[in-house]
């Protein structure tokens, strides 16, 4: 059988900032500066798609080409249609590979060798990772992930794909398909380490957003699931609601839903350490793109009923001249008494500050005018809204960022390798609302009352009840769904 593995271990905090954020986007950068180095810091150099018009065929020449020439071999399937269609295919998914074989639509035995050239690299440092540096890691190993053949097991296992067209890679903006790929193959590693669930890192060369829901439609059959990751705003949101829609396996946007499952998990948290009521509180939401969005909807779902969102133009109200159809859809539902202003305003009498937009807007004089004991989350990496101990000496009384290097890490790692093996394992197609709820409190569950601190609202990123408490959750509510559908 073919597994998707990865060629390091993550067993601490700084090996986990190494593999995924915020070490990656070094590797990142390098690649946007110089595309060639694509295949010096990622698996690309020694990857070959094999397509077909059926799965299994795809998955029998792959274990083949992988016993016999050690080629990473990605099986993929695309549905019959026509030339153009597989053209189109064929060009969308090359970032990723070296090559794509086409022997079998060609006409050619499963066993015949694939003449793409490549070439792999030994993994030299398995137990030192830590004391590498981000691009040095990714250029010994060339990329973290790679394929193996496991004999004792035969059972086909389709893996989740993380699928990316580059548009909105963490902090680095558009940075396109060759910038992602490190991404990418860091949270296919977090996938396996954390959820033990395969998973592919997949960027696309397109970024328009029918032609991603069309290659999506047309290699369906190859994946278990989609993970979309760092597709901006608006476009993001269709593109998630169309696949949702008229693809037959769970699809989740993670930077939008991940996100917010976190935020409200800690937030939970926080409002039992400083004793407000999640209906009466206000919610200042810095950035309005898929993080923001997503976290505002949720918390609604939650029952806040007072939120202020900002972006770069300032406070969003309804019928704002700069609103495009989303942020109108959100001043529908938010900033009920249509202020107006910039985010010194918003933040006016504020509880909780949630920023995921840039470095360094939130002032400690603008923490001085919210409410008595605020909570602070301040998400922007790499460099936050306002740095956490900032934030404390301006009387926060709880803070959170992404980064590691300080409490209560929101990381989104604690969420979706739980979610797909709970998604997964349950047969579940659709993440619904409630799902997301669900995983949100089992994750502010998964610390005991009586653990509960102010630099204590958020399991560690690397805590394995995590992903075990949100996959047996998920599992849990769709076999009772399912019971009282009958």
């Amino acid at each position: 059988m073919i597994e998707y593995t990865s060629k390091v271990k993550i067993r601490s905090n700084e090996a986990l900032a190494l593999v995924y954020t915020p070490g990656v986007a070094k590797s990142s950068l390098e690649i946007k500066e110089n595309p060639d180095r694509v295949f010096d810091l990622t698996n690309r150099s020694n990857s070959v798609g094999v397509l077909s018009y059926n799965y299994e065929d795809s998955y029998k020449r792959a274990e083949f080409i992988k016993k016999t020439q050690n080629i990473d071999c990605y099986p993929l399937e695309i549905k019959k249609t026509n030339k153009e269609d597989l053209e189109f295919v064929i060009n969308n998914i090359m970032p990723n590979f070296m090559g794509v074989d086409t022997s079998l639509i060609e006409g050619k035995p499963y066993n015949t060798p694939c003449d793409i050239p490549t070439g792999s690299k030994a993994c030299l440092y398995e137990d030192k990772i830590e004391k590498l540096e981000a691009v040095m890691l990714r250029e010994l190993y060339g990329g973290v992930v790679e394929t193996t053949i496991n004999e004792e097991k035969d059972e086909i296992i389709k893996p989740v794909a993380i699928l990316s067209d580059g548009s909105a890679v963490l902090g680095l903006g558009n940075i396109g398909a060759l910038g992602a790929i490190p991404v990418m193959e860091g949270k296919a590693v977090l996938f396996e380490e954390l959820g033990e669930v395969s998973a592919i890192s997949f960027c696309v060369q397109t970024q328009k957003e029918d032609e991603i829901i069309k290659l999506a439609w047309l290699l369906e059959n190859s994946f278990s699931g989609i993970n979309l990751e760092d597709i901006c705003a608006p476009k993001c949101f269709r593109i998630e609601d169309e696949m949702i829609n008229s693809l037959s396996i769970p699809v989740f946007h993670d930077d939008q839903h991940g996100t917010a499952i976190v935020v409200c998990a800690g937030l939970l948290n926080a409002l039992e350490i400083t004793g407000k009521k999640i209906q009466d509180i206000k919610v200042a939401i810095s950035g309005a793109g898929a993080a923001g969005t997503s976290i505002c909807k949720l918390l609604l779902k939650f029952g806040v009923k007072n939120i202020i969102m900002s972006n770069i133009n300032g406070i969003i109200y309804k019928g704002n001249p700069d609103n495009d159809s989303e942020l109108e859809k959100l001043a529908e539902v938010t900033n009920k008494d249509c202020i107006k202003g910039n985010l010194a305003e918003a933040v006016k009498g504020a509880d909780v500050f949630i920023g995921v937009s840039t470095a360094n807007i939130l002032t400690a004089d603008m923490i001085k005018t919210m409410n008595s004991d605020p909570v602070i989350f301040a998400l922007a990496n790499p460099i936050p809204e306002i740095m956490p101990d900032k934030a404390k000496e301006a009387g926060a009384k709880i803070t959170s960022s992404g980064r590691s290097d300080f409490d209560n890490q929101i990381n989104n790692c604690l969420v979706f390798p739980g979610l797909f093996n709970g998604v997964l394992s349950s047969g579940c197609k659709k993440i619904t609302d409630d799902i997301k709820i669900r995983c949100a409190i089992t994750l502010a569950h998964t610390i005991e009352y009586d653990e509960l601190d102010e630099n204590y609202i958020i399991p560690d990123a690397l805590d394995h009840r995590v992903a075990k408490n949100i996959s047996a959750c998920i599992i849990d509510y769709v076999r009772n769904f399912e019971e009282n559908k009958v």
